[in-house]
């Protein structure tokens, strides 16, 4: 009977912890980085040095003003000579500005169309990139610069339908905050710990091999759900944005690559160690 139960209790705790794993994360994740504009910030900005972020805003800055400029058969040279002025801007001090107050703004699109019911894309507007790229065209004494148009010119990161499928879940994760993440680190001291003490050595290294096997498994379920959550949000971006909005959701998203690792890690550790443990104490018997 004892041993019906103590395979039980390791099978709920394999259970509890692979869910609790990835739940945890995420909320987390949520409350500390996504909800905050600092942390969002941090993670994004360091795109404005992104060789596909770089040419996406170059690619929709020049198509937006290539709008009001014909030239007839220079079109092409003028086209090309504006993209590639717009790209080499992108490498500038100034872009860096510009994105980052871009994204700003774009945080708190991306809030209210997570934890709203706006349902409305989330985008990234260049209004004010374009604004810069336009100063410098002028300034250089670039012909036609003065005509490129300063109107919102966005790079979609979350399509309409997207937002609208994940705010329930973004909901209950920003509700749940930190606390699933407590609940995981509690169980994972909490049951080896109370295994140890009721049932010997032998029963606490079982709890804690359990445990990093549930570890190990939260970790695979945790970046499969980053993985899919990807597919799923860049599936209904438009082509023009794609490259952009997929280099925005790894940023965002890096930290939770992290903890994949980490969690793994510090499971395969404690799986092996508990098993290795058992056998050696087993053979000492």
């Amino acid at each position: 009977m004892r041993t019906y139960l103590s395979a039980a209790l390791s099978a709920v705790l394999l259970v509890l912890l692979t869910l609790l794993v990835p739940f945890g994360a995420l909320s987390a994740w949520v409350d500390l980085e996504l909800d905050d504009t600092d942390r969002y910030l941090a993670a994004v900005s360091p795109l404005a040095s992104d060789a596909e972020v770089q040419e996406t805003v170059a690619g929709l800055v020049t198509d937006e003003a290539m709008k009001n400029i014909d030239l007839g058969p220079l079109q092409d040279t003028a086209e090309q000579f504006l993209h590639d002025t717009a790209r080499s801007f992108t490498t500038t001090e100034a872009f860096r500005r510009a994105w980052d107050s871009a994204n700003r703004t774009a945080h708190r699109a991306v809030t209210a169309s997570l934890h709203g019911d706006d349902g409305r894309a989330v985008t990234i507007d260049l209004a004010p990139v374009i604004e810069e790229v336009k100063k410098e065209l002028v300034d250089d004494g670039v012909p036609f610069a003065d005509r490129i148009p300063v109107v919102e010119t966005s790079i979609t990161v979350l399509s309409a339908d997207r937002a609208d499928e994940l705010r329930s879940s973004f909901r209950w994760l920003r509700y749940c905050s930190v606390w699933p993440a407590v609940g995981t680190v509690v169980l994972l001291v909490l049951v080896p710990g109370l295994a140890f003490v009721r049932g010997g050595r032998r029963a606490g290294l079982t709890a804690v091999a359990v445990a990093g096997g549930g570890l190990v498994l939260g970790a695979a379920l945790l970046r499969i759900a980053v993985a899919v959550g990807r597919d799923r949000v860049l599936d209904q971006v438009p082509g023009t944005d794609r490259g952009g909005a997929a280099a925005v959701y790894d940023a965002l998203t890096a930290s939770l690559r992290t903890t994949v690792w980490i969690v793994l890690l510090v499971g395969a550790v404690l799986a092996v160690g508990g098993v290795v443990g058992r056998v050696m104490t087993g053979r000492r018997g």
